[in-house]
């Protein structure tokens, strides 16, 4: 532990009691019901769809999925948890472990954003070449990249932060453990960290988004350019991969672009994306999706016809 003489946080979380304390422990126990339920859905019916299992738009919506409920079971479990125990410690094992999936997830969730933006851009700006580039041994290349650069920049973060001593305080001020509290609480000179974390953040979060703005800058001049009527319907598949980018981009800018923030506007900004935003992202997709409507249908006819255990 590097010199760290204390071997627990104490977590503050949300400052509220009584009945805001059980509403708002119902609300985020819902909320992990939704990302567990809603994303599984998404991934059994992409698997049970072959047609859209060998697209690459759906196959990285699946990846997605699996990326969604995993970042959404890091801190939000515990946090329905503590609330409703009134419990908000953490050990410093747990605190590193939740630190480097948080990152992790996170990490490799961005880098996937991009890539379906890519892929989008490809299907309609390229659309006669788009099976030859977007073949599944690539789009698993590219995905494994995603993995890649999320276990990168997860390590980086977590080595960091784990080489600074804690000798007191112990409470931070969150409902989970990140980067900018933990450094708050070192007993030591921590502006090297800091700039460490700013820039490892940076180095992740800045290409991604002008990839993403390239990408749809140049959908959107392509659409206006020469697409018809069959454009804007190749361009609507984009407006829900669109909403999925702000609700994750604008918070993690929030919480990781500067070296110190207010805390109570980084617990708001993290609750939206760990908690709200793999909660909401099946809904988005499924709602704005006519064939993952149409697949999940079918997929319940199915069940029904075949029920699990009938000879």
């Amino acid at each position: 532990m590097n010199g760290s003489t204390i071997s627990e946080f104490i977590l503050l979380g949300f400052s509220c009691s009584g009945l805001s304390h059980l509403f708002l422990s119902t609300l985020v126990l819902v909320c992990c019901i939704t990302i567990l339920l809603g994303n599984f859905l998404i991934m059994v019916t992409v698997r049970s769809e072959p047609r859209l299992l060998h697209s690459p738009m759906y196959f990285f919506l699946a990846n997605l999925s699996l990326l969604d409920t995993s970042l959404g079971s890091v801190a939000a479990p515990k946090l329905a948890a503590d609330l409703l125990n009134c419990g908000h410690t953490i050990s410093y094992g747990g605190c590193m472990a939740q630190l480097f999936f948080l990152h992790l997830f996170g990490g490799a969730e961005m880098l996937l954003l991009t890539l379906m933006a890519y892929d989008r851009y490809v299907a309609i700006c390229h659309p006669l070449r788009y099976t030859a580039i977007m073949d599944r041994q690539h789009c698993s290349r590219l995905l494994l990249l995603c993995w890649a650069g999320g276990l990168l920049h997860s390590t980086i973060q977590t080595v960091a932060v784990a080489q600074l001593p804690f000798c007191g305080p112990d409470v931070l001020d969150n409902f989970y453990c990140d980067m900018p509290q933990m450094i708050a609480l070192a007993c030591t000179d921590t502006s090297t960290v800091e700039v460490l974390m700013v820039v490892n953040s940076s180095l992740l979060i800045l290409p991604c988004f002008l990839a993403l703005l390239a990408s749809y800058a140049t959908i959107l001049v392509t659409f206006c350019g020469h697409f018809g009527k069959a454009g804007r319907k190749a361009f609507s598949t984009c407006s829900s991969h669109l909403m999925v980018v702000s609700l994750f981009y604008v918070p993690c800018v929030f919480v990781y672009l500067k070296p110190s923030s207010s805390s109570q506007v980084d617990k708001i900004a993290s609750v939206f994306y760990m908690v709200a935003t793999p909660a909401l992202n099946p809904l988005i997709y499924a709602l704005r999706n006519q064939e993952i409507k149409e697949a999940m249908g079918r997929w319940k006819r199915k069940q029904k016809l075949f029920p699990a255990g009938a000879k």
